[in-house]
């Protein structure tokens, strides 16, 4: 454990800085946002790799490529991120809480990507959040969003919130539920220690939500993750 953290920020650091500059650079010609969504998830593999954590997908085929969609994922650990951006084969945004955005160069990365901040604190603006969220998915690009809201603790699925419900059904498209399991105790919360891990990413088959409400919406996508960690 020792080695591999020391691994991870001895030699992750300096990868990292050298990315953000091809980071700013792409963003010059890029103002979409692929090219910086590609190289973070370059940069999430780099970090899985020195951290010790070996990543198997299944279901990658069941990810439609000729349309947008919204990939909905369980929340076990901080290493979801790297694992969902590393070895999800689309493009798509992350939706996520806007105290992300504050954090040097990763944040600053995630705004260059085009990836949608959520406020929290207020109603008002979770919800204008939601509707700018939607109107990208309308406009042509997948969204992924943690349902949960936060990470769980003991690796049982949290009640689902009801905000991701309301982009999906404002943004009339399928939902593809994929499952994250493994990460729970690579990073721990509050410590910068890793502990490699054997992680499977399982993507699932894409669902149609034409006609249903929020609840339902939240029902049916927790049933589908629930049967991929099952």
């Amino acid at each position: 454990m020792f080695f591999r953290t020391l691994l991870l920020w001895v030699v992750g650091l300096p990868i990292t800085m050298a990315l953000f500059v091809l980071v700013l650079l792409s963003a010059v010609v890029d103002r979409r946002g692929r090219l910086v969504h590609s190289i973070g998830a370059f940069w999430c593999r780099i970090i899985l790799a020195l951290s010790g954590v070996k990543v198997s997908v299944t279901g990658a085929g069941s990810l439609p490529t000729d349309r947008p969609v919204i990939i909905l994922s369980n929340h076990q650990g901080a290493f979801d991120i790297p694992v969902l951006q590393g070895y999800l084969p689309l493009q798509y945004r992350w939706l996520a809480k806007t105290s992300l955005f504050k954090i040097p160069v990763i944040g600053w990365t995630m705004w260059l990507a085009g990836y949608i901040g959520i406020e929290r604190e207020s109603a008002t603006k979770a919800f204008k959040s939601l509707k700018r969220a939607a109107k990208k998915v309308k406009d042509g690009t997948s969204v992924l969003a943690f349902p949960e809201g936060t990470r769980s603790e003991t690796g049982e699925l949290l009640p689902f919130k009801k905000g991701v419900a309301l982009l999906v059904a404002m943004s009339g498209v399928d939902v593809v539920p994929v499952a994250v399991k493994g990460t729970a105790g690579v990073m721990r919360r509050g410590s910068y220690s890793v502990t490699p891990a054997r992680v499977t990413l399982k993507i699932g088959e894409p669902f149609s939500t034409d006609g249903m409400k929020a609840k339902d919406i939240n029902k049916r996508a927790r049933e589908a993750i629930a049967g991929l960690l099952g």
